[in-house]
């Protein structure tokens, strides 16, 4: 990817604004600044347009931060394609093109093999353990080191919940099954896919169904039951399989311009802390309940079948996300001190998981029933 020229985009979101969302002060609020200084702010994110949920949580950061400093910071929030690609927010943020960017952090793994870590990583930490070692586990220091090498101020600001395993256009009966396929998976999910005979294709949301219909890929994932109703992928593939080992807790995140966050008050930058916070939550919450509603609508009106990957498979998966998580943190000093700290938290975290969560939906399945 190369650079965005900044004139350029500038003129072109000038040009825009109207086609992007303008999460501007509701109508009624009046705008003041107060103790705010006046300015706009250029969003670009990875989603496509009106996507529900991710594409969402964009939106109610840019909203949030404009109705807590009523109406003194404007966000404008463009989807991928309105400005520029989907995969250019982090270069288009990091140069200065653009204010901020919405997306997921393992996008960037070429940028540094770290990144994946702060969304999420083969067989690796649930929404509620991602959030807990970012926030108190010392991963969010380490990302800021990171990101700040290249000239961002990154936060969490959203979370799926756990993703499936994704749509297959036949069966897979065995782990032979799956070599050759075409699948649809970015990250180093993808990669652990290649490990075990798959060819693992990187795409944007919006080219996912098309490549589905023309065959150019055999199988995708995308989000969860919510988003890929949305999709119509059961229109081309009708095997939806389970569990998603790639992405346990896929976490999602606002990267800010560095400069423009210096340039920030304390008073401004807690404002857009507590935006992205509150659209974590709402994210998550959005997530765990439509997610619910789509599955059965998936099974009951449009007869897709849900399986569970064999057990052949999930093992293969499992043998491999560990080489590759290893041979990543080899990769260079700051991505083995992320591993180390992510690792170190996961195994703590995960007793407990064990012994909470794990357990007690094990007892509820099993003895209880309204």
């Amino acid at each position: 990817m190369g650079l965005i020229n900044r004139r350029n985009l500038l003129a072109a979101g000038t040009a825009g604004l109207a086609a992007g969302c303008d999460c501007g002060a509701p109508e009624g609020l009046p705008v003041t600044g107060g103790a705010f200084r006046e300015r706009e702010l250029r969003m670009v994110t990875t989603w496509p347009k009106d996507f529900p949920g991710l594409g969402e949580a964009a939106s109610n950061v840019g909203r949030f931060i404009t109705e807590m400093t009523g109406g003194a910071i404007r966000v404008h929030v463009f989807s991928a394609g309105e400005l520029i690609g989907a995969f250019d927010s982090f270069d288009a943020v990091s140069n200065g093109s653009a204010d901020m960017y919405h997306g997921a952090e393992y996008y960037w793994a070429g940028k540094s093999k770290a990144f994946p870590f702060f969304t999420a990583v083969p067989f690796g930490m649930t929404a509620s353990e991602i959030m807990g070692w970012t926030e108190y586990g010392g991963g969010q220091q380490l990302w800021d080191e990171l990101a700040a090498k290249f000239n961002i101020k990154p936060f969490i600001a959203g979370n799926t919940g756990h993703q499936l395993g994704g749509w297959f256009k036949r069966p897979i009966d065995s782990l032979e099954d799956l070599k050759g396929m075409k699948v649809r998976m970015p990250g180093l999910g993808g990669e652990v896919l290649r490990r075990i005979g798959a060819s693992a294709v990187a795409l944007a949301g919006g080219e996912i169904y098309s490549a589905l219909q023309s065959g150019a890929i055999d199988g995708a994932e995308w989000v969860g039951p919510w988003n890929d109703l949305a999709f119509g992928f059961y229109r081309e593939a009708k095997y939806y399989y389970w569990p998603g080992f790639h992405e346990p807790g896929a976490q999602v995140s606002i990267g800010v311009n560095l400069d423009v966050w210096n340039s920030f008050t304390p008073q401004e930058q807690s404002i857009i802390l507590a935006a992205c916070r509150e659209a974590n939550h709402l994210c998550l919450a959005q997530f765990t309940h439509f997610n619910s509603i789509a599955l059965d609508q998936l099974v009951q009106e449009h007869d897709v079948q849900v399986r569970r990957f064999p057990d052949d498979i999930i093992k293969a998966l499992a043998r491999e996300s560990k080489a590759v998580l290893e041979e990543a943190a080899a990769s260079d000093d700051i991505t083995r001190r992320v591993f180390e700290s992510y690792k170190t938290s996961l195994l703590k975290m995960q007793k407990w998981s064990e012994i909470s969560d794990e357990a007690f939906m094990q007892a509820r399945r099993t003895t209880f029933s309204f």
